[in-house]
């Protein structure tokens, strides 16, 4: 389709086509022969890697629009600052402390915050060399291949839904927690629903909606008004700490350990919530006018001051009130309420409420643009990948988050929606690490056999010794032997990988200390998986189990007829050029 005929297009249009234009989807018989191939596909689609010229300019064509180049350094420092702090420090923090860590939680932050920030380099490395919408889908599908892409993408689908439904249930208990210290008063019992399933919210509904409807409207608006709150929000965090320094008392951190380190690890695998958000700044890139140079300011730097800031936080509030009696819903407000001040109480709940507010409209804007690249590729109908001719933003993929977020927010409790979501991003994270060794130790056509072979074995020593040490320490079996020996072969491969050349160099901006830093990203992730209960892991297998139905039944087939088509289309390209050649 030409510029002309996509230009008398309207945007809001609901044809099959614009869902499943694929071949594979033309009619029933054609339905059934691509279920036949199933395997030989998969099979392809599996051994498949995307390239950068396909991510960066084939796949745009889908949107019929640009994106517009609008950010600087700026407004990514504020974007990260907006997305992350906020979405789980005024939330997840007193919930961890009074179950598990106790005054340790500020260990668990610092846990949790060396390892977030280990992934952000990770990420700023892919963003400065691949300004894409698409985030970790699109440094996947070219690292790792097209299925394992898709694994994450239906973990990213599940982020974006479980992180805005958990942002909008916990701004309904804040909101709850200013006119009375039930933080379920403005939500309804049914009592005919399960446990964690039967307290209803439609204020979180509401706040899902109004904040996703401001970010279809720009992404230079939303910006502006995400650092303006952002930077006043600052100012208020300044003030708690410092209130919470000169009020609390040492005694209150005594005992440091109540659960021993059990409890600080299992802290830092929840509280590792409030520390995502960031890699939604790697999928603006896009609209970043000087990626090289923006990205790694926005980026990597805000994160080191965030760990900072959450690390005061954490002791500042358990200095003001014994971990026991801290308050799991609105542990903030009800600190500063129980030492008598009344006003700080206020001030308390109005910045968590910002800190949310902004985390909703900079996660609107970064989950929307994940879901538009994975729709560029036809994992999910291309309909969601369409960007709007004025706004300049993707209105039909935040549209979809908006729907599934709310009905999702509308049931399920913080406690439910907390342990999914960790473990989705954990996974993602550790596959970035994994990706990003891959792309500095192998290039298609040029990377040895036999230092392919060595770096396969390298990679599977360091994940089998860090899954290992993960599994001795949940099963509290095999003494300091066991971490020893895990420690040793995770060096040992490491050192192994160390030892072979890298077959690509960043060209603007890349992680120092490779592969130790990737390394040791991808053993803090697992272990931090391994901290998680076993509800995270039921409901993340049955999410990732009805996302690889859909994905056999339906993306399969339709990447393979994309893939074939631009296949197809470069070597009629590659003919032309040659026929070109071959007359001059």
């Amino acid at each position: 389709m030409d510029a002309q005929d996509q230009g008398q297009r309207s945007y809001w249009r609901w044809s099959k086509q614009d869902f499943f234009p694929e071949e594979s989807f033309a009619n029933f018989a054609s339905y059934r022969k691509a279920l036949s191939q199933t395997f030989p596909r998969l099979r392809d689609r599996i051994l498949n890697r995307s390239t950068q010229s396909i991510e960066l300019v084939e796949l745009k064509k889908e949107s019929e629009n640009e994106m517009k180049r609008c950010l600087n350094w700026w407004d990514l420092i504020w974007l990260c600052f907006g997305s992350v702090v906020g979405s789980g420090i005024f939330v997840i923090t007193g919930q961890e402390a009074h179950d598990h860590a106790g005054p340790a939680i500020v260990l668990s932050y610092a846990i949790s915050g060396l390892s977030a920030l280990l992934s952000g380099f990770c990420y700023t490395e892919f963003a400065v060399e691949i300004p894409v919408a698409g985030g970790s889908f699109s440094y996947l599908r070219i690292e790792l291949g097209d299925f394992i892409a898709f694994i994450a993408a239906s973990n990213i689908l599940l982020e974006a839904i479980v992180g805005a439904a958990g942002l909008g249930r916990s701004w309904t208990s804040y909101f709850a927690s200013m006119f009375n210290n039930d933080p379920d008063f403005l939500r309804f019992h049914v009592k005919g629903l399960a446990e964690g399933f039967n307290l209803l919210d439609p204020l979180a509904v509401v706040v899902l909606v109004v904040a996703n409807s401001i970010a279809m409207t720009g992404t230079k608006y939303t910006s502006c008004l995400n650092w303006i709150s952002s930077v006043i929000s600052a100012g208020v965090i300044v003030l708690i700490i410092a209130i919470g320094f000169s009020h609390g008392h040492v005694s209150n951190l005594v005992p440091f350990f109540p659960q021993g380190a059990s409890g600080v690890f299992a802290a830092a695998a929840i509280v590792y919530w409030s520390y995502t958000g960031f890699d939604m700044v790697a999928t603006m890139a896009e609209e970043t006018k000087k990626p090289s140079r923006d990205i790694p300011i926005g980026l990597a730097g805000s994160m080191a001051v965030i760990t900072v800031i959450y690390c005061l936080m954490a002791l500042a509030l358990t200095m003001m009130q014994k971990y026991t009696e801290i308050d799991r819903n609105a542990a903030y407000s009800m600190a500063f309420s129980s030492m008598g001040m009344k006003w700080a109480k206020y001030v308390v709940s109005i910045c968590a409420l910002k800190g949310m507010t902004t985390s909703l409209l900079v996660g609107a804007l970064g989950q929307a643009r994940y879901i538009t690249q994975i729709a560029r590729a036809h994992m999910f109908p291309p309909w969601l990948a369409l960007v709007h001719p004025k706004t300049g933003t993707p209105i039909n993929a935040t549209l979809m988050i908006t729907v599934l977020s709310a009905v999702t927010a509308f049931f399920s409790s913080l406690d439910v929606l907390s342990s999914v979501f960790s473990l989705s991003t954990l996974l993602i994270f550790m596959l970035m690490a994994i990706a990003l060794l891959v792309r500095r130790y192998h290039v298609k056509g040029e990377t040895p056999k036999s230092d392919l072979g060595k770096f396969l074995v390298c990679l599977f020593v360091i994940v089998a010794s860090c899954i290992g040490g993960t599994a001795v320490w949940a099963s509290n079996t095999g003494g300091w032997i066991g971490y020893v020996v895990a420690l040793v072969f995770w060096f040992l491969g490491t050192l192994g990988m160390h030892l072979l050349p890298q077959q690509r160099a960043p060209q603007f901006w890349g992680i120092s200390l490779v592969p130790y830093l990737p390394s040791l990203s991808i053993g803090m992730n697992i272990f931090l998986i391994g901290s998680l209960g076993p509800e995270a892991f039921w409901r993340f297998f049955i999410c990732t189990a009805v996302m690889l139905l859909y994905y056999l039944l339906v993306g399969l087939h339709a990447t393979y007829d994309v893939a074939r088509h631009i296949s197809q289309e470069s070597k009629v390209e590659d003919g032309k050029e040659d026929a070109e050649h071959g007359l001059s």
